[in-house]
């Protein structure tokens, strides 16, 4: 990967480390849990390759990105400011967004709350909805007796030692079982299966081998970055919900108009229990959706060149390479 770089930028009160190649308009890749800038190795050369700026940060709390304690500073508000900071550190008026599974989630807030920053919007995995995840209220009542990782993460500490007991083993057993590699009736009954007294891995069996995809070095990758941090950044994700859900009704529904492409893996349960029809009815731009067969939910790292090949027709289309825009001054939500 030597023709990745790596240095840190100012945004939001924070450090943010980032991974970046080539020159052109900005396009930033937002990654998901539990993963860091390095589950885009594959899209950073092909995008810059294609004629852009390709830059894949470590969200707030994850890799070498500050960590901050407080619960509270891992809301959506907060999380999105960071992005669009991130924007302004490059000097981009516009960007295109490209997130995968909490990463799409705030790609989507990114593009309501600051409509004039967001050019498009790229999401893996995780389809759009006008309002974020429901209250934990309302979650304990939907969910009933079924495990749920939102509510299991709400008691601070007690995720977060599960899955540290052994970190390396923790991620191999994510990694493989929510893949198009696992057994196709694990993900499933992962989501509809397990009781509500059941902890974070609990069905997740030891992989046979590692998904081709997913090298010893992959994995030692990951590995070294959250022995680093722990799961804490990640898991402060999930214990704002409540917090999303009050913030984020201030703004009430605003639609998300800048051109849309979604891509998913058929075999991912969050794309399986997830709402294509509506997603498709609420976006007036939406330009494709891409299901992969046999592929789970890690698009970009279990099919690199598929993926690689629909976001960059996608930049083509929507914001071709010509496009340079730079700003000087701060940007503030359309609250």
């Amino acid at each position: 990967m030597e023709d990745i770089t790596h240095r840190y930028v100012q945004t939001n009160g924070i450090a943010l480390h980032i991974a970046e190649a080539g020159e052109g308009p900005l396009v930033v890749l937002l990654h998901g849990f539990p993963e860091v800038w390095y589950s885009w190795r594959h899209q950073l050369p092909a995008i810059a390759s294609a004629g852009y700026h390709a830059v894949a940060p470590d969200l707030r709390g994850y890799g070498e990105t500050d960590a901050p304690q407080a619960i509270e500073s891992y809301s959506l508000l907060t999380m999105t400011a960071d992005v669009v900071g991130l924007l302004d550190a490059m000097q981009a008026e516009t960007a295109v967004l490209v997130g995968h599974d909490w990463g799409a989630e705030i790609a989507w807030r990114c593009a309501q709350l600051y409509p004039q920053r967001i050019a498009a919007v790229g999401a893996l995995s995780v389809p759009y909805s006008p309002r974020p995840l429901i209250p934990t209220q309302r979650m304990e009542q939907a969910s009933g007796n079924i495990f749920n990782l939102a509510l299991y993460a709400q008691e601070p500490g007690v995720a977060e030692a599960e899955l540290e007991a052994d970190v390396r083993r923790t991620l191999r057993l994510f990694l493989y079982a929510y893949s198009g590699d696992a057994p196709s009736d694990l993900m499933p009954a992962l989501f509809t299966a397990r009781p509500a007294r059941a902890r974070a891995l609990d069905g997740m069996p030891e992989p046979p081998a590692l998904p081709v995809w997913l090298t010893e070095a992959d994995l030692d990758s990951y590995t070294q970055a959250f022995v680093r941090t722990g799961f804490r950044g990640g898991l402060s994700r999930l214990c704002n919900i409540d917090r999303d859900w009050e913030e984020l009704a201030r703004v009430g529904e605003p639609s998300v108009e800048q051109p849309v492409l979604f891509m998913g893996g058929e075999h991912d349960s969050a794309v399986r229990f997830g709402n294509l029809e509506a997603m498709k009815a609420a976006l007036p731009q939406l330009r494709k959706v891409v299901l992969l067969p046999s592929c789970g939910h890690w698009v970009q790292q279990e099919r690199p060149s598929e993926v690689n090949a629909e976001l960059i027709n996608f930049l083509r289309e929507v914001f071709p390479p010509a496009i340079r825009v730079t700003r000087s001054r701060p940007a503030q939500p359309s609250l």
